[in-house]
């Protein structure tokens, strides 16, 4: 199948998106590269760093698409994944801790402005958001407010969806590996299912797959959406990698580990590979696989607010 769309890539290829000092040469390849693996459109996506250095790593983004609207057209634009989240152990994942920011308002329209119209997904916890600000601001201005690295209540889950938050980022990852056994973050997300679009990385490792399947056909087929969030190792093979100021080790079997090997560190699966894991593994049908990789996640995109360089999206 062709026409993917990845609302959650990190980098690709050999280039990650989360280093300032990235090249358009090297952004150009991804974008070729993406292409030949039939992606059609993807949301570079930028995680928690200091704010300098996201900034730095939104305006680079950006500046590329201005400069090349023709190369950088698979680029439909930015999904910033914190600094918003929880600080956790277990719930940030493999976000720098230290990097992690209280909700902030201000911050966030830096981030926003530093993305010139091109951010269209924001990755936040819910219950860091008390007062609901930045929840109402960016969905206010037509982005898509996603819940991820969290553990709201449910009552706080709630409120968040009623004030915009309309989707969940990777469920089942961004959270510990021991949860309570009924009252917990899945069980919560799974109930508004509804009411959410959620998110899934389909790599055969983020998620056992006999748990996947059960995740994905509780909720409603136009509300569920693979993701790739894959990183710079993707399509490269086994092998020690820089991902976001860290060193990420990719084994025999495609799975991503961060530094200590606790737990992994996006995905270096590709979505042709994940497509593959959807079929033979979860037994997924033709409308299955169209809806979750290339028709349910084009029309959040539309959705979203508009991308000047992309407006066909």
């Amino acid at each position: 199948m062709s026409g993917y769309v990845d609302l959650q890539l990190n980098g690709y290829c050999g280039v990650d998106f989360n280093d300032e000092t990235i090249t358009d040469v090297q952004l150009k390849t991804v974008c070729e590269r993406l292409a030949t693996d039939g992606v059609d459109a993807v949301l570079a996506t930028i995680i928690t760093a200091s704010p300098t250095q996201m900034l730095a790593r939104i305006r680079k983004v950006v500046q590329f698409c201005e400069t090349y609207p023709t190369e950088s057209s698979v680029i439909a634009g930015l999904h910033i994944e914190g600094p918003f989240i929880s600080p956790e152990r277990g719930y940030v994942g493999a976000h720098p801790q230290a990097c992690v920011h209280a909700a902030d308002l201000d911050l966030t329209k830096q981030m926003i402005d530093a993305g010139s119209g091109r951010v269209r997904m924001v990755t936040l916890a819910p219950e860091l958001d008390t007062d609901l600000r930045l929840t109402k601001y960016l969905s206010g201005q037509g982005i898509l407010v996603s819940g991820g690295h969290a553990n709201p209540t449910y009552g706080e889950l709630e409120r968040a969806i009623d004030a915009g938050l309309s989707m969940w980022t990777h469920l089942g990852n961004g959270s510990p590996a021991m949860l309570p056994r009924h009252d917990n973050i899945i069980q919560r997300v799974l109930s508004f299912s509804d009411r959410l679009t959620i998110t899934f990385i389909a790599d055969g490792h983020h998620l056992p797959n006999f748990a996947l399947r059960n995740y994905m056909n509780l909720a409603p087929l136009d509300r569920v959406v693979v993701v790739s969030d894959a990183m710079l190792a993707a399509g490269l093979g086994p092998g020690q990698y820089r991902f976001a100021d860290q060193t990420v080790t990719v084994d025999e079997t495609g799975a991503a580990w961060c530094e200590d090997g606790t737990h992994l560190a996006g995905s270096a699966a590709t979505l042709p590979q994940m497509e593959v894991v959807l079929r033979n593994e979860l037994r997924a049908s033709d409308a299955q696989v169209t809806a979750w990789m290339r028709d349910n996640p084009k029309r959040l995109l539309s959705m979203s607010h508009a991308c000047p360089a992309n407006n066909g999206i």
